[in-house]
């Protein structure tokens, strides 16, 4: 799915998107923790973009 231009539509945008993933991630049994809800934060608000986000998280886990 492509993401919105208007800055309010990719903003809710962001929004869904994380929050589907954690709903994934919690119907596997998964936890989301504070560092990677932080990043989350951070990427709904436009402060960094989803590359930025994955490379934390695979940073955060040994995946880099």
């Amino acid at each position: 799915m492509t993401p919105p231009s208007d800055p309010a539509q990719l903003t809710l945008f962001r929004q869904r998107s994380v929050h589907e993933a954690e709903h994934s991630g919690e119907m596997e049994g998964l936890h989301v923790d504070s560092d990677t809800s932080s990043d989350a934060v951070d990427y709904v608000a436009g402060r960094i973009d989803s590359d930025e986000l994955v490379a934390r998280a695979r940073a955060r886990y040994g995946l880099a």
